[in-house]
């Protein structure tokens, strides 16, 4: 029950991001707008991916991942989102998404140390997508220097 739940908090959290990378791409603005509109929409489909990878988990563990918004919204343990007021502050909208990477690395880091030596799938699993998460904290950081 303990891992189907923590794996339902990081189902809920990928989507919660999903869907904030998915509207930055589509509302970000300026200059460099297809750009930057297309590293948010790349985003948001490999945060689609990571829902995917967890949900298959959680079926195999005999669980369903959470079916409303409602659940998701309260799973993901985020809080609120604030994007930048001015569609054109791109950094602002990169520090969004740095501040959700980290929160990424955190969960997966905590669920590979709880998972080693008691769930070999569910930590290889954990592993993974904490290394995808640290990749992308790192295309963030770096876009923050451009």
């Amino acid at each position: 029950k303990w891992l189907i739940d923590e794996l339902n908090k990081a189902y809920a959290f990928e989507w919660v991001v999903h869907y904030y990378a998915s509207l930055a791409g589509n509302i970000v603005s300026g200059l460099r707008t297809p750009v930057y509109g297309e590293i948010f929409k790349k985003a948001a489909e490999g945060e689609f991916g990571h829902a995917n990878r967890i949900a298959k988990r959680i079926a195999e563990l005999g669980g369903e991942p959470p079916e409303t918004i409602e659940e998701i919204e309260k799973l993901a343990g985020f809080g609120k989102v604030s994007f930048p007021k001015e569609r054109s502050d791109i950094k602002g909208f990169v520090k969004v998404f740095l501040k959700m990477e980290q929160h990424a690395i955190d969960l997966y880091n905590d669920l590979a140390q709880k998972t080693h030596g008691k769930d070999l799938v569910t930590h290889e699993l954990a592993e993974d997508l904490l290394s995808e998460e640290v990749a992308e904290e790192e295309e963030y950081e770096n876009l923050l220097r451009e």
